[in-house]
């Protein structure tokens, strides 16, 4: 079940509540009977690594020309980089 974070309007409080996802949000706080509403937080879900984009599963042609980008990128790079020692 999800963790949901809440605070108080009136006294500032937090607390986290363990809730079903159809369960109705806690709209008084425990300690005050003051409003409460839902915070947004953070999640631990994080994308990371190949995977995740077109790219990382194309054709074997598309590969290529993204091999083909690579290169020329580079010396494109070391244009830049011998332009800024002159």
């Amino acid at each position: 079940m999800p963790l949901y974070e809440y605070e108080c309007l009136d006294c500032g409080k937090q607390r986290e509540v363990i809730q079903k996802f159809d369960d109705e949000p806690l709209s008084r706080c425990p300690d005050c009977g003051g409003h409460m509403h839902k915070l947004i937080s953070h999640t631990s879900f994080v994308l990371k690594g190949t995977g995740w984009y077109v790219t990382d599963y194309a054709s074997p042609e598309r590969k290529k020309a993204k091999e083909a980008d690579g290169k020329s990128d580079s010396k494109i790079e070391s244009k830049v980089k011998a332009a800024a020692k002159s």
